[in-house]
């Protein structure tokens, strides 16, 4: 596969890139030079290889979500700037 100046125009037109006359040549060929770059992966020997979403195998890293007493609260309003009714005040966001 090639990519000629079109394309990159093409794409430099739909990512709203403005890309200079001098810079289509070169970029024509360092895209071209991936690309080329890329295609050593058809060489690979794949057969037998499971698809995979991931290289790794996931697993979930939370801990349990465990039920638990909760600080009391005037402990949590101590180092408060301001507070009201048991609640944090805040500045008001809306007018």
């Amino acid at each position: 596969m090639s990519i000629t100046t079109k394309d990159v125009e093409h794409v430099a037109k739909l990512a709203r890139l403005q890309v200079s006359e001098a810079d289509m040549e070169p970029l024509t060929e360092q895209l071209n030079a991936i690309l080329k770059y890329a295609e050593k992966l058809n060489e690979l020997d794949t057969d037998g290889v499971e698809p995979t979403s991931h290289p790794m195998p996931l697993s979930n890293v939370m801990r349990e979500d465990d039920v638990r007493p909760s600080w009391p609260i005037e402990s949590v309003l101590k180092n408060a700037p301001d507070e009201e009714e048991g609640q944090f005040k805040v500045p008001a966001v809306l007018e």
